[in-house]
């Protein structure tokens, strides 16, 4: 189970806002322990669910002497990290959250396993917005025996 992960934005408040916003807790603060301009979208759920969101190019970087993880300025550009967010809003609520931002959305399927909203931060680091419907599909898909069959079933060309 996850607690918390990081992302970079260009706009860390505006994101941090959108999701928490999402989370349906509506709750983001600054969050300046890493990187100064830090904020964090808080889910207020029973876990303590985060995400922390640092300016666009922070890198962390591992401390030296036993120091925790600090930041630099990196290059930016696009990422390969994303992740998948539970929501207790609608569909048309994510579609009228991303309309209002100006950020691409749009709903599709995993496969045959799930459906997803594709949320793109910013306009290009994705996130995936999970409805309670598309939440039991992922959860009913994603077990460890589901996921072992998918993996040992043959490709179909």
């Amino acid at each position: 189970m996850l607690f918390h992960l990081s992302i970079d934005a260009r706009d860390p408040r505006r994101v941090a806002h959108v999701l928490a916003e999402i989370f349906g807790s509506n709750m983001a603060t600054p969050f300046p322990p890493v990187a100064e301009g830090s904020w964090v979208a808080l889910a207020a759920d029973d876990r303590g669910t985060l995400v922390e969101v640092y300016p666009r190019g922070c890198e962390l970087v591992e401390g030296e002497d036993g120091a925790g993880a600090t930041s630099v300025s990196g290059a930016g550009g696009r990422s390969a990290t994303h992740f998948a967010m539970a929501t207790p809003l609608a569909q048309s609520d994510i579609f009228r959250i991303a309309l209002r931002e100006g950020w691409p959305a749009k709903s599709l399927r995993r496969g045959d396993a799930f459906g997803v909203i594709e949320l793109w931060l910013e306009g290009d680091r994705m996130v995936e917005v999970l409805t309670a419907e598309m939440q039991r599909e992922y959860l009913a898909a994603m077990s460890v025996d589901n996921w072992q069959e998918r993996i040992a079933a043959p490709a179909v060309a």
